[in-house]
């Protein structure tokens, strides 16, 4: 798999923050009763919102790196109270009259002169995408800055989610790219030269994944996963060597271009003899399929990730599917702001965090699995797709979603 170069990665995270900036971040302004977003970030201790907000090459805070939104009818101005910077002044108009006031002269200065009546600030009791304001930052606010404004402060935690979480024109062109490099590594992976039964162990595989990220010159969000399962044993979560007969399972998500995947494969190692996959276990992939397909259809937007959920896992026990539903976005994160439908622990409604709506143009992870009973034992049959969400519906970003793949 071709890797962009360094120049043109940052050529398009910096056209993707353009687009952010301009179409993204004044349409969830103005859906916010705030009339001043500030974001504060310490060098060494971001924000997690620091990364949709900054260039390519301001990959950390400058002491405080401070930005302020404003509404301005309209419009939203976009200031930085912030060191000055070649790179930031590109996407942001300065603020701070550098050399000549304090920063906290320039956030007071910047308050006195729009006069907010509501500030929205990043601290938030249920999203850590929207509590990236760090204590020590908003201690000095409460010694240096007036009762009045800090009576103003309130917390929203859909800027920051709905930021983050919508996708910019050029990220949905990108999106597809970045999932076929995530199942470059995984397709390598899955072949007779890399898993040599009776020799080959899982933590090899997983290994061997980390490997291949890093020769790529990219990097892995978490460290891959693969387990099996096995005729004989009920443990769906094996791991150690593999043997003839088992059915491998890799959790897998990489990062390239600011942007996250999230995937779940399934390979069976032939048993001497075999050449092809157990009918029992394409059965089952097939159920898992239908699953998919009943989720699918219940995402659109407008519904909560709790709504979405709940009656998803109606219809499949209508249909005599044994299911568990536990999807969430993935985009800037793997496990990214925006809805979350379902816990793989709690198949119930989620409060608050299962409370907020899917929009189009977003990514998610369609994380699932099935039990379904075979000759020989119960299996599982794990998967997780990364998808796209617009006004067609769903869509899945790469092919195969209803293959096992065969080792012989």
């Amino acid at each position: 798999m071709k890797i962009r170069s360094v120049k043109e990665q940052y050529e398009l995270r910096n056209q993707c923050l353009k687009e952010r900036l301009e179409m993204i971040l004044p349409k969830v302004m103005m859906e916010s009763e705030s009339d001043l977003w500030i974001h504060a970030s310490k060098e060494y201790n971001e924000d997690p919102t620091f990364r949709a907000l900054t260039p390519a090459q301001y990959p950390t805070a400058r002491r405080i790196t401070m930005f302020a939104f404003v509404k301005d009818g309209d419009d939203v101005i976009r200031y930085s109270l912030s060191m000055p910077d070649e790179h930031l002044a590109q996407y942001y108009t300065p603020y701070w009259q550098f050399g000549k006031e304090t920063q906290m002269e320039a956030f007071k200065r910047l308050l006195e002169q729009y006069d907010p009546k509501k500030i929205a600030i990043n601290a938030s009791a249920d999203f850590a995408f929207g509590d990236g304001l760090s204590m020590g930052i908003y201690t000095t606010w409460m010694k240096e800055l007036d009762e009045k404004w800090l009576d103003r402060m309130i917390s929203d935690d859909l800027l920051a989610i709905k930021l983050m979480e919508l996708r910019t024109p050029t990220e949905l062109e990108l999106i597809p790219e970045v999932v076929e490099t995530a199942f470059s590594v995984m397709n390598a992976m899955y072949t007779s030269e890399v898993v040599k039964p009776d020799v080959t162990t899982t933590q090899d595989l997983e290994f061997f994944m980390m490997q291949s990220v890093k020769d790529l010159g990219l990097e892995y969000w978490f460290e891959p996963t693969l387990d099996l399962q096995r005729e004989g044993d009920d443990n769906p979560r094996i791991t150690g060597v593999i043997r003839r007969g088992d059915l491998l399972h890799c959790d897998f998500g990489i990062r390239y271009m600011n942007l996250c995947t999230d995937t779940q494969r399934l390979a069976y190692v032939a048993k001497e003899g075999e050449d092809s996959v157990p009918e029992d276990l394409l059965h089952g992939m097939k159920v898992n399929n239908r699953f998919q397909d009943i989720v699918r259809a219940c995402m659109k937007a407008g519904k909560t990730g709790n709504e979405v959920l709940l009656e998803s896992l109606e219809k499949a026990k209508a249909e005599g599917i044994q299911a568990t539903l536990y999807s969430h976005p993935c985009n800037m994160y793997g496990h990214g702001p925006g809805p979350t439908i379902g816990l793989w622990n709690q198949q119930a409604a989620i409060p608050v965090k299962g409370d907020v709506e899917l929009d189009n143009g977003t990514t998610y992870a369609l994380e699932l699995n099935v039990l379904v009973p075979c000759k020989t034992k119960d299996y599982y049959i794990y998967t997780e797709e990364t998808v796209l969400l617009d006004e067609n519906g769903v869509k899945f970003l790469y092919k195969d979603r209803d293959q096992i793949t065969l080792i012989k």
